[in-house]
């Protein structure tokens, strides 16, 4: 009797222990349900301020595309042919080499070549940029040379172009590059200003504003199924580049805060938050703060 009254003292007092022990545990995993609940709260915030960075990003590359607008890059000019006057020269020259009478006539803001001079005489010569004081003219002259081309005067051959911030420079540089893909599947296409590609097959059209969405796009084409998310109304640019040049590519909602193309703002998002989407990530993150064995460890708080 005496032998079952200790055996049972034993097990209370163990029975005792587990139950301490048990509690100490649902305080830490309470302690745990704190933590995640702060890390997602600071993932929802981080991937705010990231969206608001990629929102800020593009209106920085929007002012600067607008800063340009009234900029076109000259290729061909040979290295000294404009003398120690460069904007004489080509308020002399462009109505010869476009044979268009300006009125009023050419007036530049500023002009210079681009880049160091090059020491042999062989390379190619430096581009010409000049800022044009009256955007009517540097649409102009962008239009007659789509239709005709490099522009010729005597043995001069001068293609122009609009100038853009690099990374719409790059986006435009993408989008041309899909170009044989986009002629050896019959697909219609055109790019406007800034950088948004236009592209027309069986009757339907839709706008892409990131090459990725592109890409993705063409690479289903092969699937039957696969369908074109129909734009209300193609690109109203008539004039063939002739408008928005500079102009964001991310509208604005009626409070003022910007959408993109749906899948580009997918695609963003996705990117933004696929590293903390996974619940299983964010415990095994906070496990490297904390030690569940050893309740007396403190744990390293969360810093914003």
């Amino acid at each position: 009797m005496e032998g079952m009254d200790t055996a049972m003292s034993a097990l209370t007092a163990e029975t005792r222990s587990m139950r301490l022990e048990i509690a100490g545990f649902q305080s830490q995993i309470s302690g745990l349900d704190h933590l995640v609940a702060a890390v997602e709260s600071q993932v929802v915030s981080q991937t705010d301020r990231d969206q608001e960075l990629l929102y800020l990003r593009s209106k920085l590359t929007d002012l600067e595309d607008r800063s340009r607008r009234n900029n076109i890059r000259f290729l061909g000019f040979p290295e000294g042919i404009d003398g120690t006057d460069i904007l004489s020269y080509l308020r002399d020259t462009l109505p010869k080499l476009a044979d268009i009478t300006f009125d009023p006539p050419l007036e530049f803001q500023r002009a210079h070549r681009l880049g160091l001079k090059r020491q042999n005489g062989q390379d190619r010569p430096r581009p010409i940029i000049a800022c044009f004081l009256r955007h009517g003219q540097v649409r102009q002259l962008l239009q007659l040379s789509r239709s005709q081309g490099p522009l010729r005067l005597g043995p001069l051959e001068i293609r122009l172009s609009a100038d853009f911030s690099k990374e719409t420079a790059d986006r435009r540089r993408a989008f041309l590059s899909f170009r044989p893909r986009l002629r050896h599947l019959d697909v219609k296409f055109g790019l406007f200003e800034p950088a948004r590609m236009w592209i027309t097959k069986n009757g339907e059209s839709r706008t892409f504003y990131d090459p990725e969405d592109l890409k993705s796009f063409l690479e289903g084409l092969h699937d039957p199924t696969q369908s074109m998310e129909l734009t209300t109304q193609p690109p109203q640019d008539t004039q063939n580049q002739t408008r928005g040049m500079g102009q964001s590519e991310i509208a604005l909602d009626t409070d003022g805060r910007p959408t993109t193309d749906p899948q580009t703002r997918g695609r963003d998002l996705e990117r933004l938050t696929k590293s903390f989407d996974d619940r299983g990530q964010v415990l095994q993150a906070v496990a490297m703060h904390t030690q569940l064995p050893d309740r007396d460890k403190s744990r390293s708080p969360l810093k914003p």
